[in-house]
């Protein structure tokens, strides 16, 4: 899988640097590189990129400004780069897959093209179950009304192990042993039963990423496995608290007591 790629930085030795630590990197393809916010949006628009390294601070279009110039095309995926470390929360809100300080050092840009990687993966899963019911869809109408078939190639999308870079190593996690997930900021914490792992991502993608009939919010910050719940105990208010495998109790609100009634059919 090839990982076409555009730089945007209006240093060129910044350019220059980041395009020898990604030569490295066999995988990922460098398509053009821009050095102001006008020509990114034009050679986004053209190239169509799977991911687009991006500076913010630049004269003119800034990085916040590229992104608000496509919105009205499928954005590619965004890295930004840059030496000012105040940004960091706008570029999550603005969906910024993940940000680098300058000068970028080769462990950390590692650890990014890994995670582009897995959300590449994903994306191209969703686009070939897409692909595919339009297929069946001409030549087999019929079985667009099995729900099995369609379950099994849904259940496809969504991640079978996790890969979590906490206190210096990388943690292949099975998301069968996940028992819940509580959102901290910008940060998850990954609950086992017998260990907890912290995760630079957002509650929002890493929803993204699990099997929602299995992966349910039960909080505003909490996710739950629905199959590793053991006992419903009812509470006050129409709240309630899951027991999980580990014992550990989770309160569900008010807000997501539906999700209570999977157990109580």
């Amino acid at each position: 899988m090839t990982i076409r790629t555009i730089l945007v930085d209006d240093e060129p030795l910044a350019i220059q640097g980041l395009r020898l630590r990604l030569e490295r990197h066999e995988d990922v393809e460098i398509v053009e590189t821009c050095s102001n916010g006008r020509e990114a949006i034009r050679s986004i628009k053209t190239h169509k990129p799977d991911l687009v390294f991006l500076d913010i601070q630049m004269p003119g279009f800034d990085g916040f400004s590229v992104i608000q110039g496509l919105m009205e095309v499928e954005p590619p995926l965004f890295v930004f780069v840059t030496a000012y470390s105040d940004h960091a929360i706008r570029a999550f809100q603005a969906q910024a897959t993940d940000y680098l300080m300058k000068p970028v050092e080769e462990q950390r840009l590692a650890d990014t093209l890994e995670r582009i990687r897995q959300r590449l993966a994903e994306r191209r899963g969703v686009e070939e179950v897409g692909r595919l019911k339009e297929v069946l869809a001409e030549v087999a109408p019929e079985s667009m009304d099995v729900d099995g078939v369609e379950d099994a190639h849904s259940s496809n999308r969504y991640e079978k192990l996790i890969n979590i870079k906490d206190r210096g190593q990388i943690f292949r996690v099975d998301v069968d042993t996940i028992e819940k997930i509580d959102a901290a900021g910008d940060y998850m914490c990954i609950y086992t039963g017998d260990n907890t792992l912290i995760l630079r991502e957002t509650m929002k993608d890493l929803e993204k990423r699990l099997d929602p009939r299995r992966f349910q919010r039960v909080h505003r910050s909490t996710i739950v496995n629905l199959d590793l719940v053991r006992q419903v105990k009812p509470h006050t208010n129409g709240e309630c608290f899951l027991v999980l495998d580990s014992g550990s109790q989770v309160k569900v609100s008010r807000s997501y007591r539906d999700v209570v009634a999977r157990f109580v059919h």
